[in-house]
């Protein structure tokens, strides 16, 4: 060593705040996935499901596929999944009952509905039942991913112009149970008398609730009166 050079000063680790932060970042365990059960009757649509579910690696994952409402309660016990995303209708037991039986064993069950169905009624039974999500299933990726974080996080996931339709069923005139059964059989063009032979009620009685029927839901024929309740969800040709 040349006696005429001096040793450089030492070099000292300067703890920051910054360098806190990131110690604490590398040293705090990875965000638990959001954990998704799919279920729906169309396995292509299942498949889809999982393919798009499953490009978000990072925070959700799928831990199981059911075919059917019953398929989905039995697997929903098993996994006890962050988020359910359910069809709404499905063979054995359909998307509402299916809502239904997940929340008799756990009322905080997040649950999304994906269907095709858009009638008020459809969407006012889901939301009725406990769902915290609904959605169509031409709904954009991203948006299906925005709506399981945000359902995760305990939110409420309904687009605009389905709240319109909810506001519309929960205000507007509701057809009694009773008048349902005759909507029923009129869609099977049962005549007046054949449905007060089903319901074990005159054929005056029947035709009391035809005009309320058409009164509450706007319409002047039988016709029109199955038309609108199709659409709305009320019953299902």
């Amino acid at each position: 060593m040349n006696p005429s050079s001096k040793p450089g000063p030492k070099r000292r680790h300067v703890f920051t705040a910054r360098t806190a932060r990131q110690d604490a970042s590398s040293a705090r365990p990875p965000k638990p996935r959001i954990r998704v059960l799919i279920a729906d009757d169309h396995g292509v649509v299942r498949e889809g499901l999982v393919s798009m579910i499953q490009r978000n690696k990072a925070d959700m994952t799928v831990v199981g596929e059911a075919s059917s409402g019953r398929e989905a309660v039995e697997l929903w016990k098993e996994h006890r999944p962050d988020v359910t995303l359910l069809d709404l209708r499905m063979p054995e037991l359909d998307g509402v009952d299916a809502i239904k039986a997940i929340r008799a064993n756990d009322e905080k069950a997040r649950i999304i509905v994906l269907t095709t169905y858009d009638g008020d009624e459809d969407i006012y039974r889901a939301i009725q039942a406990g769902a915290k999500g609904y959605l169509l299933k031409d709904v954009p990726r991203e948006a299906l991913m925005d709506s399981i974080r945000r359902v995760h996080a305990g939110e409420t996931s309904l687009p605009m112009h389905l709240v319109a339709k909810l506001a519309d069923r929960v205000s507007g005139d509701t057809l009694s149970k009773r008048e349902i059964e005759v909507l029923k059989l009129m869609a099977q063009g049962k005549s007046n008398k054949e449905i007060g032979s089903a319901l074990f009620i005159s054929e005056g009685t029947v035709k009391s609730h035809g005009k309320a029927i058409f009164a509450k839901m706007n319409v002047i024929s039988r016709t029109e009166a199955v038309a609108e309740a199709t659409r709305r969800g009320l019953i299902r040709l």
